[in-house]
């Protein structure tokens, strides 16, 4: 094959060695010496379409997203086949940060995926796909949390859990993500990727709160959750739904715990002891297994409505409900 009356060879052993230092810099965190090596890569072999791959790799890891689609679609016009290629996804995600949804479109449906059309779909419009529920990492170079989201497209998730404050992020935040799956979560014998989150994308507007619950039951601490979600926010027993991992695990393959089993998880470092989001137990319904009446909870509500809410919530069963030491944490 000639591209631009070139003939397609393999690189060179220079550039490969300058490519191959190139990336053990960026796994340094040193991206303007790699940088630099990718730009001499390029110099040497422009005919290359892995040249111009590497640089928007390099760009997306810097978040330049403007040089990362100038890369970019450098990279795909010199690709050999037609779908299925990497410098297609990257270009996507890169075109869904700047909002270039003309050219995540054609990226989607370059690298293979099939796009809904019709007279309802305006090409101009973000891309509007339903790919189900996934997990998704976030702030993973920080304080890493694992979060349920949905995924709007194959570059975009909203949160739907409500992430502890240490991660940065809110309920009903949409972040971009990578296209590289890095762990797994099993539920109900389903393996979800986990994607691991690359930056804000859409802020939520709706503030975190921590209270502390008195709830009798089970049943009363699901009564909050309803009673939240009815109103169209969420709530979460943070007491049950939160492990602490260490790192290799949480990029392992892990079964999800809903907090209904009735043992302690061997990969939870928290204390087994103490309720709450540094801690868990798991707390099932099994023989011998107490119910801890004091409850952490999140809440994903606006500022004017949570305590209406949590006062709503007890007055329905004063006896077996309260709660205290309500706070805005994000």
């Amino acid at each position: 094959m000639r591209i631009f009356h070139r003939a397609r060879h393999r690189p060179s052993a220079t550039w490969r060695q300058t490519t191959d230092r190139a990336f053990t810099l960026i796994g340094d965190g040193r991206y303007e010496d790699a940088g630099a090596l990718l730009v001499m890569a390029a110099d040497l072999e422009p005919w290359l379409s892995d040249s111009w791959f590497n640089l928007a790799l390099l760009h997306k890891f810097r978040r330049d997203w403007e040089q990362a689609r100038s890369a970019g679609l450098r990279a795909v016009a010199l690709l050999e086949r037609e779908q299925g290629a990497p410098d297609w996804w990257n270009l996507g995600i890169t075109a869904t940060a700047l909002q270039d949804w003309p050219l995540a479109r054609r990226a989607w449906q370059a690298y293979g995926l099939k796009l809904p059309g019709g007279p309802g779909v305006q090409p101009d419009g973000p891309v509007c796909l339903d790919l189900g529920t996934t997990p998704v990492r976030l702030s993973p170079d920080g304080e890493s949390e694992v979060v349920w989201g949905r995924r709007l497209d194959p570059a975009r998730i909203e949160v739907l859990s409500i992430p502890l404050p240490s991660s940065g992020r809110r309920w009903g935040e949409v972040v971009l993500h990578d296209g590289a799956p890095h762990g797994e979560r099993v539920a109900d014998g389903i393996a979800y990727p986990v994607f691991d989150e690359i930056e804000l994308w859409a802020p939520s507007p709706v503030p975190t709160y921590v209270v502390l619950l008195q709830a009798a039951t089970a049943g009363d601490r699901d009564a909050l959750e309803r009673l939240v979600a009815d109103a169209g926010y969420a709530a979460e027993d943070w007491t049950s739904s939160v492990r602490l991992l260490c790192r290799a695990c949480s990029e392992s393959r892990m079964a999800s715990d809903d907090g209904h089993t009735a043992h302690h998880d061997p990969h939870d470092d928290g204390d087994a002891a103490h309720p709450g989001h540094l801690s868990h137990l798991s707390q099932g319904g099994a023989a011998g297994m107490s119910w801890l009446v004091e409850r952490e909870c999140g809440i994903a509500a606006p500022a004017h409505l949570v305590r209406t809410l949590l006062d709503r919530w007890v007055a329905a069963s004063p006896g077996s409900r309260a709660y205290r030491d309500l706070e805005e944490v994000c």
